[in-house]
């Protein structure tokens, strides 16, 4: 890893600087209330974005208590220039596995769609699908699937309000 990083430095003439693609996280940095909808239950929980590392990474932390239990995880969303796709990752405390999702937008910028593997609620690997959508600079929301016999089974849904 450090031998990648030290190759790409030596071989530049200047650090590398985000790009259009990173331009896309800008909208999510802030502090949000969530909703939380699953299992026929609605929760509450908020969540916080930054930039990170140089603004190639945006970086989300969630909190939320469901059922008595705390729940926090952590998200790092990124543009792979390489693999020209996002890529994400999830971790939270109530798996040691994390969730690996890649993924692109919709012509309209506005709706974005990742597949990927995670553990599912039986702790065992799973294939997911999520749809996040930019409702407008003040709302977001994500649904996750967790895909079974290639059906989308609707896992959760998510309503982010910007905080104001």
């Amino acid at each position: 890893m450090a031998l990648t990083f030290v190759a790409s430095i030596t071989n530049a003439q200047e650090p590398p600087k985000p790009g259009p693609e990173h331009a896309k996280f800008k909208e999510a940095v802030g502090e949000w209330d969530a909703t939380v909808k699953m299992m026929g239950s609605e929760m509450k929980a908020k969540a916080s974005y930054k930039l990170d590392l140089g603004g190639f990474y945006l970086i989300e932390d969630f909190e939320g208590d469901f059922g008595g239990m705390k729940f926090s995880g952590r998200g790092t969303s990124a543009y792979c220039p390489i693999r020209k796709k996002y890529i994400m990752t999830w971790c939270d405390n109530m798996s040691p596995s994390p969730m690996i999702m890649t993924g692109s937008y919709d012509k309209s910028g506005k709706t974005m769609t990742q597949v990927g593997e995670g553990p599912n609620h039986e702790g065992k690997m799973s294939k997911f699908k999520s749809i996040s959508t930019m409702t407008d600079k003040d709302t977001m929301t994500m649904t996750m699937f967790e895909v079974k016999d290639g059906k989308d089974n609707e896992m959760m849904s998510i309503t982010y309000k910007r905080k104001k």
